[in-house]
């Protein structure tokens, strides 16, 4: 399994400055980093995993999103154009990630997973902002500057806010009866 050692590695060979901070009550997932460290929902990122259908079969999708707003499978299926989205089970997750379900760092997923961020934490997140993030264990979290975050994250951005929608139906208007 990766962990913060793992991390901490990474960032050292990118010369990028970070902090793992040893957490002072063990997280059972992401979701729980802003009242364990007493910060704003909105600097700490999540890595949810989907398992998404399509007519080929079945594939896993990461989404990075903040606490704050985490990504709803209504969403996802339209922007990838797929008949079926569900959250996927703690053993995916554990085998696409190599992480501990719940505790998925953004850094370090498989190049050949298909990771999606919400556009809004890319345009919300000033360079100089502090993020917070799982490492894959229970006891740490990682402190980083999300300018070098979003660097190393290998992610489309997406706009996780309302799903697309599709169709004539959009275009239709109320008629108006003089």
């Amino acid at each position: 399994m990766k962990d913060a050692l793992a991390i901490h590695r990474r960032l050292l060979a990118h010369q990028i400055h970070h902090e793992i901070v040893r957490l002072p009550r063990p997280l059972t997932c992401s979701d729980e980093l802003p009242d364990v460290l007493g910060v704003e929902p909105e600097s700490c990122v999540s890595v949810s995993l989907f398992e998404v259908s399509a007519r080929r079969g079945g594939e896993p999708v990461a989404v990075i999103s903040t606490v704050a707003a985490p990504p709803r499978a209504a969403v996802i299926g339209p922007l990838l154009r797929v008949q079926r989205v569900r959250p996927a089970s703690s053993d995916v997750v554990n085998a696409v990630t190599d992480y501990a379900d719940g505790l998925v760092c953004p850094l370090l997923l498989p190049e050949d997973l298909t990771v999606l961020i919400d556009e809004r934490m890319v345009t919300g997140l000033g360079p100089d902002d502090v993020v917070h993030t799982a490492t894959g264990e229970r006891r740490t979290a990682l402190r980083v500057r999300a300018i070098h975050l979003f660097a190393l994250v290998s992610a489309k951005p997406v706009d996780l806010t309302t799903p697309p929608t599709r169709g004539l139906a959009t275009l239709a208007s109320p008629m108006r009866t003089a």
